[in-house]
C-alpha cells in the first residue's frame, strides 16, 4: 500500500542470536512491513509481530516461524494464546466504528491526535505519546484532523472470559474491514 498520508513507512527490527550467543538482527523477514489494504479505506493496518503460547518459545527461531505464517495469513483480532503487534493508520475524517475486543490492549498515539469514544458516551482525545489501556471495552477511534492521518500502535494480548453484570462479553467487530475474528 502506499504511504499513508505523509506518515513515514514504519520498519521492524527482530533481534536473534548468532552461534556465539551475541545479538543480531534477524535476517528471515525484511524489515519493511506489509500494509493491509482494506476495501473502505477507512483504517489500513499491519501486523507488526505475532506470538503463539506463554511462555513464547524463542528457541530455534520458533516464533519468528509463527510470525512469518501470520504474515502470509493475518490473524484475527487477538490470538488466543499469545500476542498481536498491530499499527493501525486512521485518514482524515474517518468512520468511528464501535467494536470489542475481549482482550488487554495497549494502544500509543504515534502520529496525530484521536478521539477514544466508549459505548457510554464519554470521549477522551489522546495525542502524540498518549496511551489508552483497553480493556474488553466496546470503543471507536476518530481521527479529529480534516487533514492529518493518525498512526497508532496496539499490543493486543488475550484475556480470560470476562463477564459484567451476569453477561459473558464477547468479541464485536461492527463494521471493522480487513481483520478477521479472533482465534
Amino acid at each position: 500500500m502506499a504511504l499513508q498520508g505523509k506518515l513515514p513507512h514504519p520498519k521492524r527490527y527482530i533481534t536473534t542470536h548468532d552461534d556465539d550467543g551475541r545479538g543480531i538482527i534477524d535476517p528471515t523477514i525484511p524489515s519493511e512491513l506489509p500494509f493491509i489494504e482494506v476495501p473502505s479505506k477507512a483504517a489500513s493496518h499491519c501486523v507488526g509481530y505475532v506470538t503463539k503460547g506463554f511462555p513464547t518459545v524463542l528457541e530455534d527461531g520458533k516464533d519468528i516461524a509463527i510470525y512469518q505464517q501470520n504474515l502470509i495469513n493475518p490473524p484475527g483480532l487477538t490470538v488466543s494464546n499469545g500476542t498481536v503487534l498491530r499499527y493501525v493508520d486512521i485518514p482524515p475524517n474517518n468512520p468511528a466504528d464501535m467494536h470489542r475486543t475481549v482482550s488487554l490492549d495497549f494502544g500509543v498515539v504515534l502520529e496525530g491526535e484521536v478521539e477514544l469514544i466508549l459505548d457510554s458516551g464519554e470521549t477522551q482525545v489522546m495525542r502524540r505519546g498518549d496511551i489508552c489501556i483497553q480493556r474488553a471495552t466496546s470503543h471507536a477511534w476518530r481521527n479529529t484532523s480534516d487533514t492529518e492521518w493518525v498512526r497508532m500502535l496496539f499490543m493486543l494480548q488475550p484475556v480470560q472470559p470476562l463477564a459484567v453484570g451476569g453477561k459473558e462479553l464477547t468479541e464485536e467487530l461492527g463494521t471493522i474491514d480487513g481483520v478477521r475474528p479472533s482465534s
